[in-house]
């Protein structure tokens, strides 16, 4: 299966997803700090890294943030695990670079299933070199290249396959519900939108000249998010 690290400074919580993620047939390490992670990733990359958010030290934000400015751990899957569970903190740890996150206390099954999700998502991210063109947007799956009007923009995995499903399908309205199922692959109506806004506001961040009147992403109100040409403002 995958090899996890898995970080947080409860010795508890770590033998509980240490033993939940075994069952499933992973191999897990883990680590009760950020220096200690940042160690045992020196060492070897892991498939997911499961990271806490509050800790004593370095937090997890920092720590993500850290290794999202570092291009060998860009597109390795974050999956935060936090005790503050406002949609603020939950949308800074998305900002920081995390792909997902689950809520202390956890349910073994959502755990689970957050962590296939991630992991199949890994395994899809290079099925192929497709180059896709949509106006000043150039994507090349197989290299992990994003150009915006000849700009080189740096992505991590999700936005690279959040922007790549998008560009698939331009000028086509989808709603966050439609990309939960499609780009995290959710079960219909599980998934939190939050979590597509978050990225949408990330990935225009990356890519607009103007992200507070976007020129690619576009908002359809009452629907949700399209890739446009950018040859038009509406």
């Amino acid at each position: 299966m995958a090899y996890i690290l898995v970080v947080d400074d409860d010795q508890d919580v770590l033998g509980t997803l240490e033993r939940t993620l075994r069952r499933e047939g992973h191999e897990v390490e883990t680590a009760r700090s950020a220096a200690e992670a940042q160690e045992k990733l020196a060492k070897r990359q892991p498939d997911l890294l499961i990271l806490d958010i509050l800790m004593p030290g370095k937090d997890g934000l920092t720590l993500c943030k850290e290794l999202r400015s570092d291009p060998a751990f860009n597109s390795m899957p974050i999956l935060f695990l936090t005790a503050k569970t406002g949609t603020e903190d939950v949308v800074a740890g998305l900002d920081a670079g995390g792909d997902d996150y689950v809520k202390k206390p956890f349910v073994p099954a959502e755990l689970n299933a957050r962590v296939r999700a991630l992991l199949r998502r890994g395994l899809m991210a290079n099925d192929g070199r497709d180059v896709l063109v949509v106006g000043g947007l150039r994507l090349d799956s197989g290299s992990y290249q994003v150009e915006v009007e000849g700009r080189p923009v740096q992505l991590t995995r999700t936005e690279h396959r959040l922007l790549r499903y998008m560009m698939e399908r331009p000028n086509r309205p989808l709603s966050p519900r439609h990309l939960l199922e499609h780009v995290w692959d959710y079960p219909r109506d599980a998934g939190d939108p939050d979590l597509v806004r978050a990225h949408i506001r990330n990935l225009r961040a990356k890519i607009e000249r103007d992200s507070s009147s976007p020129k690619y992403i576009r908002t359809v109100h009452g629907i949700g998010y399209m890739i446009s040409k950018g040859d038009d403002r509406r």
